[in-house]
């Protein structure tokens, strides 16, 4: 795992790290020296930790003036050991949602697994962002069907054309429209 790099491309566009609305605003990271792993598999130093042990992120993209946000991720979603939604909520989605984001698209073909507990923070999420959504794009099947056996995918948008985008060929721009017209292709 410690070879497998967060999308890199759209460094000419946006790093998070130098977004002072990011969460991860000055956060310095190291070529070298891996510190962060998924139980005891290492992962690349570029990862951003939530307080998670076993989740990872990279915030791929940002455009506050339209509202949305590219998220990658990495690990084991694990919401019943280690309550990992509610490190992303928290930590991540609530920074976001502040500055007026509302329309998310996580990247997950590193996650691994999903362990569920309640749906509560997903509810909240939902919630927060009335006029928006939040789309997964590229979960591995086993991971969408454990979220649909927890009635998450009520507040989510996934699968079909969602999971089998080949979005690194997209800027930004271009995959978030792509992406919206999948997601209001299925609302409506």
């Amino acid at each position: 795992m410690h070879t497998i790099e967060p999308h890199y491309n759209w460094r000419d566009y946006y790093i998070a790290s130098e977004d002072d609305r990011s969460p991860f605003y000055e956060r310095e990271y190291s070529e070298f020296e891996f510190i962060d792993a998924v139980y005891d598999h290492y992962i690349h130093p570029q990862w951003d930790n939530i307080e998670s042990p076993t989740l990872y992120i990279k915030i791929l993209f940002t455009d506050y003036d339209h509202g949305y946000t590219i998220i990658e991720m990495i690990g084991e979603w694990n919401d019943l050991l280690h309550n990992d939604i509610m490190f992303l909520k928290r930590n991540v989605i609530d920074v976001l949602v502040d500055e007026g984001i509302n329309r998310f698209v996580l990247i997950g073909e590193n996650v691994l697994n999903f362990h569920t507990s309640d749906d509560s923070y997903y509810e909240e999420w939902f919630e927060d962002i009335e006029e928006g959504w939040i789309a997964f794009i590229n979960f591995h099947e086993h991971v969408l069907r454990d979220f649909a056996d927890a009635n998450i995918d009520y507040y989510i948008t996934s699968g079909g054309e969602l999971n089998d985008l080949n979005w690194r060929t997209y800027l930004p721009a271009q995959l978030i429209e792509k992406v919206d017209k999948m997601v209001m292709k299925r609302i409506g």
